[in-house]
């Protein structure tokens, strides 16, 4: 009997190292996962508004930005200014794209409103990104934050506020619908919020995010990604709330949302989600857009000119009043 003891424990004695090595690789692989998905492949802007602006009074207007975020580090975004006293609609990308994925529909958005039109690069996104890592909508919300200051502090001519501080609007896809949704629910003066092809939550943008960059095996590695953002985000960057649950939160706003056949994956969590918002938003849900904003860039012009005019009415319908 004590031989067998000893025996166990001396077993014991050379599997714990083995075990733990184990760990710590799967953690350190779990990390790394997420550390590269995190910084999406970066390429040149489709369209600037220099070039842009060849074509398009109004886009020549567009004027570079940078504003401090809450942490200190720096944000950018394409500025297209309206009316005084005019609402301001801010237009968020998703994951993998950039500003330039939305200054056509903010070109168009401001030509037919005259509301000032923020166009932010999200962290980690755009021509060498001042913040080299995305957090799939939990930072960037907080960087949404910034942006509505910044767009509240901004001053006409005569010193006066250039946009109505109480009456904004905010737009985005994915990765940006789960900031859209977070942002209005922290800002009560944001009255109108579309948003497309929305996540569950944020370890839905993820998952699509790995499967992209290591499609081998994307379960296990999708999984492995998720339990390494305990330990990469753990300052809390990371949003682990749903979007069900936050959109709870947003009252008194009008609310748009569209998914399409182009992003099944995204259809039925935006389904799901327009049952969260309370009953004093109006809410106008439509996923049957072929295509939806997920792959708005690769569709024809009359799509791409449907696609904005629906966006286009919804802002002024309910910001004009």
């Amino acid at each position: 009997m004590a031989k067998s003891t000893r025996l166990l424990k001396s077993f014991s004695r050379l599997l714990l190292p083995v075990v733990l090595l184990v760990v710590v690789a799967l953690i350190a692989g779990a990390v790394s996962l997420v550390y590269v998905s995190s910084r999406p492949l970066t390429s040149r802007y489709l369209v600037t508004p220099q070039k842009y602006g060849q074509l398009s009074t109004r886009a020549a207007q567009v004027t570079e930005e940078t504003w401090a975020n809450r942490e200190g580090a720096t944000s950018r975004g394409w500025l297209l200014r309206g009316a005084d006293g005019a609402p301001a609609v801010i237009l968020l990308h998703k994951f993998g794209a950039d500003r330039s994925y939305v200054l056509n529909l903010g070109v168009k958005l401001n030509e037919s409103t005259n509301f000032t039109v923020l166009m932010p690069d999200q962290r980690g996104h755009g021509e060498n990104p001042p913040v080299k890592q995305a957090s799939f909508g939990g930072c960037e919300t907080e960087d949404a934050m910034a942006a509505v200051a910044f767009l509240k502090n901004l001053k006409n001519s005569n010193g006066i506020s250039l946009v109505d501080q109480n009456k904004m609007g905010i737009f985005g896809v994915e990765m940006g619908a789960i900031v859209a949704v977070a942002t209005a629910a922290k800002d009560k003066t944001i009255k109108a919020v579309a948003i497309d092809s929305v996540p569950a939550d944020s370890d839905g943008v993820l998952v699509e995010a790995v499967d992209k960059r290591f499609p081998f095996a994307s379960f296990a590695t999708a999984r492995l990604a998720q339990i390494g953002t305990r330990v990469y985000y753990f300052d809390g960057c990371y949003q682990r709330e749903a979007v069900c649950e936050t959109a709870r939160k947003i009252e008194g706003s009008n609310v748009l949302l569209l998914a399409g056949v182009d992003a099944p994956e995204f259809q039925d969590s935006t389904l799901k989600s327009s049952k969260c918002f309370p009953q004093s938003n109006k809410v106008d849900t439509k996923t049957d857009l072929s295509p939806s904003g997920f792959s708005i860039i690769n569709a024809s012009m009359e799509q791409s000119e449907t696609y904005d005019q629906r966006l286009i009415d919804f802002f002024r319908n309910s910001l004009s009043n």
